[in-house]
């Protein structure tokens, strides 16, 4: 059965990790998909090509979400090539990993603006085709480091935790007419970023959660399918925490 069948839906930061998961799994579900990069431009060009096999429309779009003008050019572009919006997946994120009393301010100001001010310029770009068509699902990707903070990690935390209370409040805003907004908070998922990582410190984390293993970009997308799709229509306002037990 396939969830989101004729569905046209905008990804942020698709090129590669839970991005790129999620952008499979709506194309297995028959949604046509628009997605955007930045800097990984082969990777782009490369997903298009495996997207289309699957029998949909895909076009990817070289894109800053953080650039509040680009953003609006970014939804045009898309209404243009696809006709409308029916979901947007704000993904796109970046980390700049350090102890307080080392970030700088620059390190602070690339996070705020990639994770926390791209979902509002995006957002904001697509309220207007989904206010006219009274429907959309909007689906924010924030974190559990959102919702219970992580040492070294305090600027990536507040862009996260700030989505959540973002997400909130456009589901009270946008509901009556018919659009949903909600949040995945992701745990620790395995994706090429982890496999850098010490061995010994992933098995650590692996230990620490109660269904022993790391997530995968499938367990994220599995989530974003259900909350894009009309068996979720009554669900907004809310986050989902895809994390193996690791807040419970």
């Amino acid at each position: 059965m396939k969830l989101l069948e004729g569905k046209i839906a905008l990804i942020t930061g698709a090129s590669r990790g839970i991005g790129r998961g999620i952008a499979f799994k709506f194309a297995e579900h028959g949604a046509n998909v628009a997605f955007t990069y930045l800097s990984s431009v082969e990777k782009g060009q490369e997903l298009e090509k495996e997207l289309a096999a699957f029998g949909i429309k895909a076009k990817g779009y070289r894109s800053d979400a953080a650039d509040f003008k680009a953003a609006e050019e970014l939804v045009n572009a898309v209404i243009a090539d696809f006709g409308t919006i029916d979901v947007l997946v704000n993904n796109a994120g970046i980390t700049r990993d350090t102890l307080l009393m080392r970030m700088s301010e620059q390190q602070w100001d690339e996070v705020i603006n990639a994770n926390l001010k791209s979902v509002f310029n995006l957002t904001k770009a697509v309220q207007k085709p989904m206010l006219k068509q009274r429907k959309g699902s909007i689906i924010n990707m924030s974190s559990v480091v959102g919702v219970k903070g992580n040492a070294g990690q305090s600027n990536y935390a507040a862009s996260k935790a700030g989505i959540i209370g973002f997400t909130k409040s456009v589901a009270l805003e946008l509901g009556s007419r018919n659009i949903r907004s909600n949040a995945i908070a992701p745990g620790f998922i395995e994706t090429e970023m982890t496999g850098a990582l010490d061995q010994k410190v992933v098995e650590g984390w692996r230990d620490s959660i109660p269904l022993k293993r790391g997530g995968t970009p499938d367990d994220v997308a599995n989530a974003t399918v259900f909350l894009a799709s009309d068996m979720s229509a009554y669900i907004t306002g809310q986050v989902m925490n895809v994390c193996g037990g690791m807040l419970t």
